[in-house]
Parts: structure tokens; sequence; C-alpha cells
């Protein structure tokens, strides 16, 4: 997978959104179509007015926008912010094929600067799984006065279930993956049995990695949050990457991987963090 140099940021075709837009497609800086979905916030029923906040949802590896779990993830985040979802490249009915976390980063930049040209003030962006670590990295890379366009930078992150370092191969679930990404009969399963077009070729260069990335994001606030019973990644990952930043921990009693695991509960309290800035600011 041909990684091309993160200094060429994305931009976004809004030339036929109207607000409130309910399902769309969003057009990345490579030229890659990417379906997107808004929900306004259900707190004050009949309210569909631009600004306030938002919420960007990032799934995990062979999700998508249509996904239940995902559904579910953004009708409970609803609840305190517009959320926009969309389906990662080779997911869904989006075009493309997955870079597996690489060039995913131009896609949730677009979902951001759709939420800002809608007129949210604040966006924040939570991902789960691998949908994590492009969160991570995208909050390093769009950070104010790093390069980024400042209009698809995030206010707060949120990564839930996120692999630290690229390759770890440590759990069968993840030697699975690895198959179904490097091997061609894997791609084929990939393809037909779990709805994702993966790329075939392998990334050229290495992009930053999730614990690379988090010395970068500061000071915009950085949540981790991580189940003690993931079987794809263990707990070192969690703790590598809040040791690496300033961050917030939350590791989860019995909870397993990413947005399929994550629990109506979680899910609030994530919904709080995210939405409310003496939250993300004081550590609660």
């Amino acid at each position: 997978m041909r990684s091309e140099p993160e200094g060429e940021f994305h931009t976004v075709d809004v030339s036929r959104i109207t607000f409130p837009a309910r399902r769309t497609w969003l057009r990345t800086s490579d030229g890659v179509r990417i379906e997107a979905n808004y929900q306004p916030c259900t707190a004050v029923p009949g309210t569909a007015a631009p600004g306030g906040g938002a919420v960007v949802v990032a799934h995990g590896f062979t999700g998508s926008v249509d996904r239940p779990a995902v559904r579910r993830a953004a009708a409970v985040l609803a609840r305190r912010a517009a959320v926009i979802s969309f389906s990662f490249r080779g997911h869904g009915r989006s075009g493309g094929r997955s870079t597996v976390g690489d060039r995913e980063v131009l896609d949730l930049a677009a979902a951001v600067e759709w939420a800002r040209a809608l007129g949210h003030e604040r966006v924040a962006t939570v991902g789960f799984s691998m949908g994590g670590s492009v969160a991570l990295r995208h909050a390093a890379l769009y950070a104010s006065g790093r390069g980024g366009r400042t209009e698809a930078r995030s206010d707060a992150v949120a990564a839930v279930s996120a692999p630290a370092r690229w390759y770890y191969r440590g759990t069968p679930s993840m030697r699975r993956v690895h198959w179904v990404v490097t091997r061609p009969l894997g791609r084929a399963v990939g393809r037909y049995g779990l709805g994702t077009r993966i790329h075939d070729r392998s990334w050229d260069p290495v992009p930053l990695s999730p614990v690379e990335a988090v010395p970068l994001i500061a000071p915009t606030p950085l949540l981790i949050v991580h189940g003690d019973r993931d079987p794809y990644f263990p707990l070192d990952h969690p703790r590598m990457l809040a040791a690496a930043g300033p961050a917030q921990l939350w590791l989860e009693r019995g909870m397993g991987h990413a947005e399929n695991a994550a629990d109506e509960p979680l899910l609030a309290r994530l919904a709080d963090w995210l939405t409310d800035p003496r939250a993300a600011a004081d550590g609660s």
C-alpha cells in the first residue's frame, strides 16, 4: 500500500450538500468517494439548526456506516451532539480499497471538514480499533500549527481499542487479521465474506504509528479507552499510548474489542467526555 506524502491534505466537495443532510458522498484529497451520514442531535427533538458540537465516528476494520454496532454508537452519541458517521475507503459503499489505517486519515479529515462546513463550531472524533489509530494520526497531522488544514482539525479525540504499534501479531485474533490483509486468499475472504476490499500492496513508506502520533496531539484533549478482555490488543497497548503524551486512560473491566463491545453506559460516558470541554480538560 503506497503512502503519499503526509503533507498533502484533503478537500471535501460540499457543492450539493444542504443542511440538514442525512446521507451524502464526500470526496477525499486523493479522489476517493466516501459515503457519510449526518444525524442531528436528538437532545432537542425537531431541532436541526447548524452550530454547536458534532462528533465524527470512525469505525473499525470491516465495519461501515450501516453496521449495527456503528449505528448504535451513533444513536447514543447523538443524545449529546450531532453525529457524522462514514465508511472508510474499501468499506461499505465507499470507493477505493482499504489501506488498513494509512490513507484512511484522509477519509476522517473529509468527514471532519464536512462537520465544520455544516456550521458545527466544535468537532470531536472517536475511533474504534483501526479507526482509533486513524483518529490518533489525524489529530496529530491536522493539529493547528502543524501544517494541517484548520477546518479539518479535531477539538477532542478518543481512541477506543486502538493499537499502539503496527504489525502486531501477538494474539490469535491479530494473526487472523494479518492473514486476511496479506494473503490473496485472505483478501478474497475480506471482499466476499467481510465486505471489505483491501489493497494488495504493502505500506511504502510506513505511516506514523499511533504511539508516535500521541506526542503530537497536545494540546488537543486525548482519551484512550480499552477493555481488559480485548482479544486483539492486550493492555500494554493502551498503557503505551497513554504514557506517550498527555492523555486520559480508561481501562474498562470486562470489555472486549471496539464498537461491538462498547455498551450503552460506556458510550454515554464517551459522549459526555467528547462534548464537554471541561470534562476533557480536567481529567474526569
